[in-house]
């Protein structure tokens, strides 16, 4: 889409939108034509683009380990073996230095986690404006849709419901091997009986509810947290891209200027992308070594 035909305020609005799905204030269901039609899909609207891309890029990083895994060699391997190789030995230390419990699960999760969070963030180095453009003029001349009603963005990580979907998946498992370690009554007293306690069984009682308070939001702090941090450091660069690809339409010495700009931004931000996918994997690790140790320790 041409920043020429729209305000720049338009022009950010429209990168920043979902291609959502859902039902529509009249009762049918199908694309959001606008923003506010999205915003009136609510809760139940689902993210094409996000959703799409989501998968996709799963499939390629469960497809690419899967052919390395069938070819590998002991001989001279290829440049590919090599890498996924590294990776996996990267992983292994970190679990290693994070993880003091036994697990089978948390080594191929924390694989799991990297590359496609990774994957996703990258995604953010693809220029604003090319994949929009493309399902606009595939949305027109396809399916008759005016192409300033096409909302598509690339970087699943900027979509909160995505970084919130894989937090909840790692609250969820947290919780499981919490139970499963620790006991039911093992978790519940973890819940109750930390940080306050006292040989006073009255007093016990009473710090029963503060406790729990406490506990329960630094429980619930990690999968939110976690979310957060993704989504807000991805969603933030995803916000400079563009802002800089305004300055194309300016004129030819600001987008010359610009030019540097994205270059730069580009650079630094592959630190970003791979430092967030490294953060994420880590606190799950983290998290996961947390639920495997028994109360007290």
């Amino acid at each position: 889409m041409s920043a020429e035909t729209i305000t720049s305020g338009e022009y950010i609005k429209h990168h920043l939108q979902n291609m959502a799905f859902g039902q529509r204030a009249d009762g049918t269901w199908g694309l959001a034509h606008s923003i506010e039609e999205a915003k009136e899909m609510g809760f139940w609207a689902i993210h094409l683009d996000s959703m799409g891309w989501s998968i996709c890029l799963a499939l390629i990083f469960f497809f690419t380990f899967r052919s390395v895994a069938r070819s590998a060699t002991t001989g001279v391997p290829s440049g590919m073996q090599n890498f996924v190789e590294m990776m996996i030995e990267f992983i292994d230390n970190s679990v290693r230095g994070s993880f003091s419990a036994k697990n089978n699960m948390v080594a191929p999760l924390a694989l799991t986690i990297f590359g496609w969070v990774f994957l996703m963030n990258l995604m953010d180095l693809i220029p604003v404006d090319w994949l929009p453009m493309l399902a606009s003029v595939i949305g027109q001349y396809g399916f008759g849709m005016d192409p300033h009603h096409v909302y598509f963005k690339v970087v699943p990580s900027t979509d909160l419901n995505i970084t919130l979907s894989m937090a909840l998946g790692v609250f969820w498992l947290m919780l499981y091997y919490s139970v499963k370690v620790k006991g039911v009554v093992g978790f519940a007293s973890e819940l109750t009986m930390m940080p306050f306690s006292a040989k006073n069984p009255i007093l016990k009682v009473v710090f029963i509810p503060v406790n729990f308070l406490l506990e329960f939001v630094s429980l619930i702090s990690k999968p939110v947290s976690l979310a957060l941090r993704l989504f807000g450091n991805m969603y933030a660069g995803e916000t400079i891209f563009i802002l800089i690809a305004l300055m194309y339409g300016a004129s030819i010495g600001m987008g010359i200027f610009g030019g540097f700009l994205q270059l730069g931004w580009a650079i630094f931000h592959i630190l970003i992308i791979t430092l967030q996918a490294f953060i994420f994997m880590t606190l799950t690790i983290v998290y996961m070594d947390m639920a495997h140790q028994e109360h007290g320790h």
